[in-house]
């Protein structure tokens, strides 16, 4: 499957892949949470019936609605996740990419797994910080690889201007927070300074 005409790559794009192979088959409604230009989310239109975006940035849901005027199956909604009134147990799919960090984390991965039906799918990929020397060799770790992609990618590098923050919480606290709220999720740490949870919510 073929990536969007509009495609490009930086370090959150790189982790599309991932998500993507989180779908499930047979998706009715998938959600994506702070979609930006709605790159993922036009991704996600081939893999599922019906896929809305939602991000607080007018500007980025603007050039998302533009960037997507050729499919019938995506929608753009420009609100605060947090206090956007969803429907809850409505989506098969629900995924984050580099947006979790900007909004309370216990807060929005409750509202992500309430949104989701029983036996739905959830992925977030995102940033932390440092906590130690563990942490920092592990970071250091990260830069032959960064230059490695940077370089077989450099074609096709790009970045949407979408706001930017740091974040607040260690890596070894997001581990322990979702794994505290969603039990059985998978939470792995990459080598491109992100990490993913992805958890399958019970029947």
């Amino acid at each position: 499957m073929t990536s969007p005409p509009d495609a490009y790559w930086n370090h959150n794009t790189h982790y599309h892949r991932l998500v993507l192979s989180s779908v499930p088959r047979g998706c009715g409604e998938a959600l994506d949470v702070g979609c930006g230009d709605g790159l993922l989310v036009r991704k996600l239109a081939r893999r599922a019936e019906h896929v809305t975006g939602i991000d607080r940035a007018p500007e980025m849901v603007k050039r998302a609605r533009t960037l997507s005027a050729g499919l019938d199956n995506v929608d753009f909604v420009e609100a605060d996740f947090l206090v956007y009134d969803l429907e809850p147990e409505s989506h098969d799919f629900v995924c984050s990419v580099a947006t979790i960090h900007h909004m309370d984390f216990t807060a929005a991965i409750t509202a992500m797994s309430g949104a989701l039906r029983p036996g739905g799918s959830l992925v977030v990929i995102s940033l932390a910080g440092n906590a130690g020397f563990k942490d920092l060799a592990f970071g250091a770790a990260g830069v032959p690889a960064h230059y490695f992609h940077k370089l077989r990618n450099r074609s096709v590098a790009g970045n949407p201007d979408a706001p930017v923050t740091d974040p607040t919480m260690t890596w070894g606290e997001v581990r322990d927070e979702s794994l505290r709220l969603l039990p059985g999720a998978v939470f792995r740490r990459h080598l491109l300074w992100r990490y993913s949870i992805a958890w399958r919510k019970p029947r």
